[in-house]
């Protein structure tokens, strides 16, 4: 094999009909079936604690449905089982973005870099399986797997969330960053970007750890971006004057509009002993009306839709590049 390109060599007898899809399925499932069996595992696991957390909430909750341990009188002490839950659903959501860098790691580094690394894949590849079925079949197979896997568990959290925060507990909302990514589709989106990402990656550096450590890195990057960003993605409401957005609203920024439009927030008017809430301040720098801009609990579907369109969209135009990749090393 060259420096450049991945040509196998040519065998003596005629050229075989190509082998059908499902029959590369089948080696892969075999070749990682330990893998297998661990995701597999990891699934029933999470699964499990959700349904064992709810059951503990249910038999220490009290008949009103009060999160307070039964018989305290009016002491307000919260159950043992309750802050369990909403200590681990806080960050179910984080859990399964883990669990997408893992399965792009994994496409990376076993599925295709080790066998480019290795030479194995010439073996695929003059055995009747073009390079464009073999590289189809490592991305079709986690792809699935992974979003009927992370599908799951997103369903399951999102229950577990749902059940935990009706009990109007803090910490718990659905824009915190450590939960919104669980509770809908935008962890199938993440698992399937990280499917393409770590594809193009093997392809393109053709050494397992480096290009394993390459994709999670690409990943964490996108994954901050997004996080740090994410109110942007749809366009918030702005409430005037004094007031409450109402419950279940996300907040993006606040502070006072001055005659011509122009934005101040409160972060940059410290409160002193003369001016405790900033007020003066504001109206130094020519604030006149108060505003609150905020995202609605009705905002939520729209903000999952956009950033899952955009990650698979994302998967999509790094699914075309390894392709024209491998066509490229293949000469």
């Amino acid at each position: 094999m060259s420096t450049n390109t991945l040509t196998p060599s040519k065998p003596d007898t005629a050229k075989a009909p190509e082998a059908p899809l499902r029959g590369s399925v089948r080696v892969l499932l075999r070749m990682h079936r330990r893998s297998l069996w661990a995701a597999g595992t990891l699934l029933a696991l999470g699964i499990g604690i959700v349904v064992g957390l709810l059951v503990w909430v249910a038999a220490q909750r009290c008949p009103d449905e009060d999160v307070a341990a039964c018989g305290d009188g009016d002491l307000y002490m919260i159950t043992t089982a309750q802050n369990a839950a909403e200590s681990l659903l806080s960050g179910g959501g984080s859990a399964l973005l883990l669990l997408a860098c893992l399965v792009g790691a994994f496409v990376t580094g076993p599925l295709i870099a080790r066998e480019l690394e290795s030479g194995a894949f010439r073996m695929a590849w003059v055995q009747s399986v073009s390079p464009a079925r073999w590289l189809a079949a490592r991305l079709a197979v986690p792809a699935a797997l992974s979003v009927a896997g992370i599908g799951v568990l997103s369903v399951v959290y999102r229950w577990g969330w749902t059940e935990v925060s009706n009990s109007n507990t803090f910490g718990l909302d659905w824009f915190n960053d450590g939960i919104f990514p669980g509770i809908g589709p935008v962890a199938v989106g993440y698992a399937l970007f990280g499917v393409a990402v770590g594809a193009l990656c093997a392809l393109l550096i053709r050494r397992m750890l480096l290009s394993m450590a390459v994709t999670t890195v690409v990943l964490g990057v996108v994954m901050t971006g997004f996080t740090q960003r994410r109110w942007m993605l749809w366009p918030v409401d702005r409430l005037l004057g004094k007031g409450y957005p109402g419950a279940g609203a996300w907040t993006t920024e606040a502070g006072m509009l001055t005659a011509s439009g122009e934005k101040l927030f409160w972060r940059d008017c410290p409160s002193t002993d003369k001016d405790p809430n900033g007020v003066d301040c504001m109206a130094d720098r020519g604030g006149v009306t108060t505003f609150t801009d905020y995202h609605p609990a009705s905002h939520f579907w729209p903000l999952q839709f956009v950033e899952t369109g955009i990650l698979l969209a994302l998967a999509a135009l790094a699914v075309f590049a390894a392709f024209r990749v491998l066509r490229r090393l293949r000469g």
